[in-house]
């Protein structure tokens, strides 16, 4: 009997452009080869050309549904993206309060990069507080690194600055990612006893509007090579060329930010001769 993938669950709003949000988190997945099965946090109104409108799904369906995927499931990873409202938040983290995942990536999704505010005030207040302890690692971008802990955020010293302040924000891991810096630069800082391991990974810019969902992708990425058995170093590695590549292979969508291409892999598989396929009768 063929080994089954490992299992990954994604924890996000619904994006239907599928360039972010749930629908891209399992395209992730899959062209990691895992299995990602989903809890839908949110639905909204959006598009490449932004969000329109955001519907937070109730606490109560979300911990059925949590439960149910556990109960069923063996779950090595979870990537949590945006969670919409306080009382979603607190349902992820009684979840996650059984210890049943052995790795838990947490994307603290606060806005869109339109500027629509993605989980309500006390969401946002509470979130650090109640999943911060409960994660593996966080991967914020810079801008998420600065509301989450009220200081400038623009340069690579900044980067580290605030990675710190995350860790004393109880944070064990922590992904501070920099695309939006002139060159990109994505931190990496590991929590010791003797203080934090901080390690840079830099890249050169893509110019490129197909940036649509590179958070979630990234995020989810780390999630699946965790998964797969990848040392955390190694899957900030991964996962940064795994988004590269995606960013390098898009098409164009769309009348905003165009998406990523998350499936680029398919298109290198190796496909059989024409005439070692036999003709069907």
């Amino acid at each position: 009997m063929t080994q089954a993938p490992p299992v990954v669950l994604t924890i996000s709003g619904f994006d239907p452009s599928s360039g972010a949000g749930t629908l891209a988190d399992i395209k992730t997945l899959a062209a990691h080869g895992c299995y990602g099965v989903g809890c839908i946090t949110a639905l909204t109104v959006q598009s490449t050309a932004g969000v329109k409108r955001v519907e937070p799904v109730s606490a109560k369906l979300v911990r059925e549904t949590l439960e149910e995927l556990a109960a069923d499931l063996p779950i090595v990873a979870v990537r949590i993206g945006m969670l919409g409202s306080a009382a979603v938040v607190e349902a992820v983290a009684d979840f996650l309060s059984a210890g049943r995942i052995p790795y838990v990536v947490l994307d603290p999704v606060l806005k869109s990069s339109s500027g629509a505010d993605l989980i309500d005030k006390k969401g946002a207040e509470r979130l650090p507080k109640l999943l911060f302890p409960r994660s593996t690692v966080i991967t914020p971008n810079i801008d998420e690194a600065a509301q989450l802990t009220g200081l400038p955020v623009s340069s690579v010293a900044e980067m580290k600055a605030a990675a710190r302040k995350l860790h004393e924000m109880e944070a064990k891991n922590v992904i501070i990612t920099g695309g939006h810096l002139e060159r990109p630069v994505d931190l990496l800082s590991v929590a010791g006893a003797g203080g934090c391991e901080q390690l840079e990974f830099a890249s050169e810019r893509l110019r490129s509007t197909a940036t649509h969902g590179t958070g979630c992708a990234f995020s989810t990425a780390v999630a699946a090579n965790l998964a797969l058995g990848k040392q955390l170093s190694d899957a900030v590695v991964l996962a940064k060329a795994y988004v590269t590549k995606a960013i390098a292979r898009a098409y164009p969508l769309g009348r905003g930010a165009g998406p990523i291409h998350h499936l680029f892999r398919m298109e290198e598989q190796p496909r059989p001769a024409q005439d070692a396929i036999e003709p069907k009768h």
